[in-house]
């Protein structure tokens, strides 16, 4: 048989897909064949590249060229002399100005970016994400057959509280500790969730995962279920992921033909089933109890807490909820060993972190790093540098619930313990990097505008402390404030954090609390010099 020499990604994301990729896929298949080329040359669809001006896109590795906007009819020139000839073809291309971070770690496995490490991510981009052999012969489903014919359940939860994995959805929670609390608790069924409602603005991490590996968290899912004794599974997916959740249905569908999921999986005694649940928008239904109550059926609203979803979850009963790159890493650590895990990564925060780079830099996208990597190095090595060669001002770190933090803080190890002892939080990855044209008082008016609309209106505190947050900070952005409003913003955000009800309410204020503490003056002048020092927000008066 001959030997895989070329690897021909097509973006496969909901844009491309509307602008004809299926088309491109198909005729590059079949000009492949032509050419008798097909046991040479893998073909794959790919998810979103985060690239959008140049759709549909074909990758080919290699030599990471880039090709775009790709029609069926551009494809016979392209097979023809690259793929046959071996030579570039230069009219095709699409320009290489703005990478993204998929496409940037094509070229790292050119040696490029030697700081970028894939764990999560390492089959994304490089199967069909819709074919169960092409994950099968990556590995998959490896682990869980390791898993079930020569470990025990306690064994499984031992290998992974000792690799030190740690929540990846924000809270730095220990993962093992959690299987084991529900795994002790004898009260049946058990469920696992996987919570995919990735609604944090800013974030797309775990649709990458769910769109170009669903194998993946299918078998971590049944991992966890093995290691806790749990017999059903609930994907709570947020709505607007249509296509993860159609490769999500067809992945389940062929495990369980495959023999993956259902009964007696790889002929042990050992039984999973695993349901998609579509959520509906909201942004509260990514806190787990407001999770649970709608996979439930009912209103996505908070509960109180304790008792806590380990011993009383879904319908009352131990349920382990892990959010998507959480899941992600559960196969590679069994495969691979709790020492291997540890090698990448920090003592306290062993692994990596996939993150999401926006704004003012000049490649954005998505990498998958060692915790522990430096705001610095992102921005430097990952995120090529500053705009227009900017000044750094702050990056907002995790999303709209995570930190505000100044550039004084940018060598400060991004591990969820170095981050908690300087007061900042690391969040769902999402790296917003702003220059200095960026107005601290019209981002935290932004965030809060956020937050008062997606409060679920629960508890007082966040219903009315958000409303009265957002409109002092818009009072602030027009020069009608009084300096007397800053000391009421600084117990509104204490009030939040202290009395709300779940974590929308309790982070809400952060971005009140960040500014204040690092960016008084500017705050400041908004009220006593009735000015923006970055002449970026909506006053009216005289800029500086």
């Amino acid at each position: 048989m001959a030997t895989i020499r070329s690897f021909v990604l097509v973006s496969g994301d909901p844009e491309s897909l509307n602008r004809g990729a299926a088309a491109v896929f198909e005729r590059l298949q079949q000009e492949i064949r032509s050419f008798g080329l097909q046991n040479e040359i893998s073909v794959t669809m790919t998810g979103d590249v985060g690239r959008h001006d140049a759709l549909p896109l074909v990758i080919v590795y290699p030599e990471a060229v880039i090709y775009g906007p790709v029609t069926p009819d551009k494809v016979p020139l392209l097979v023809e002399e690259h793929l046959y000839k071996g030579r570039i073809v230069a009219e095709l291309q699409a320009s290489t100005r703005e990478l993204s971070g998929r496409i940037a770690w094509l070229s790292a496995r050119k040696g490029t970016l030697p700081a970028e490490q894939r764990i999560v991510l390492r089959r994304a981009g490089l199967i069909d994400p819709e074919d169960i052999e092409d994950y099968i012969l990556h590995d998959g489903y490896e682990a869980l057959g390791k898993a079930l014919t020569l470990m025990s359940p306690g064994e499984v939860i031992e290998e992974i509280t000792q690799s030190g994995l740690r929540g990846r959805g924000g809270a730095g929670f220990p993962t093992g500790s959690k299987w084991s609390y529900v795994a002790k608790v004898d009260n049946y069924p058990k469920y696992i969730i996987c919570n995919a409602d990735e609604s944090e603005p800013g974030t797309f991490k775990d649709r990458l995962v769910l769109e170009g590996d669903p194998h993946s968290i299918i078998e971590a899912m049944s991992l966890a279920a093995y290691a806790v004794g749990a017999s059903e599974g609930y994907i709570y997916i947020r709505g607007e992921y249509k296509l993860a959740q159609q490769r999500l249905a067809k992945a389940t569908e062929q495990a369980k033909a495959m023999g993956f999921l259902g009964a007696n999986i790889f002929g042990t005694d050992f039984s999973f089933n695993i349901h998609i649940h579509s959520g509906a928008g909201a942004y509260i239904c990514g806190e787990e109890t407001a999770l649970i109550e709608s996979v439930e059926g009912k209103r996505g609203e908070p509960r109180a807490r304790p008792p806590y979803p380990t011993t009383h979850g879904l319908w009352g009963k131990p349920t382990v909820i892990n959010n998507v790159e959480t899941l992600a890493n559960i196969p590679a650590i069994i495969s691979n060993g709790a020492a291997w895990f540890r090698g990448f990564g920090t003592q306290s925060s062993p692994g990596t972190k996939v993150y999401t780079i926006l704004g003012n830099v000049n490649m954005t996208g998505l990498i998958e790093v060692p915790m522990g990597i430096t705001l610095r190095e992102v921005i430097t090595i990952y995120a090529k540098g500053m705009k227009n060669g900017a000044t750094f001002k702050l990056a907002q770190t995790g999303g709209s619930s995570g930190s505000i933090i100044p550039a004084s803080l940018q060598d400060t190890p991004m591990d969820f313990d170095s981050f908690s002892r300087a007061s900042v939080s690391l969040g769902s990855g999402a790296l917003l990097i702003c220059d200095e044209d960026t107005c601290v008082v019209d981002l935290a008016r932004v965030l809060l505008n956020f937050f008062r609309q997606e409060c679920c209106g629960k508890c007082t505190p966040c219903r009315i402390g958000t409303q009265r947050a957002y409109e002092i900070l818009t009072n602030l952005a027009e020069g009608t404030a009084q300096l007397s409003d800053l000391d009421y913003l600084q117990k509104l955000s204490e009030s939040l954090a202290q009395y709300s009800n779940c974590g929308l309410g309790q982070t809400a204020g952060v971005p009140i609390r960040d500014i204040l503490k690092y960016f008084r003056a500017e705050v400041e002048a908004h009220v006593r010099l009735k000015i923006c020092p970055a002449g970026a927000c909506l006053m009216k008066v005289q800029q500086v």
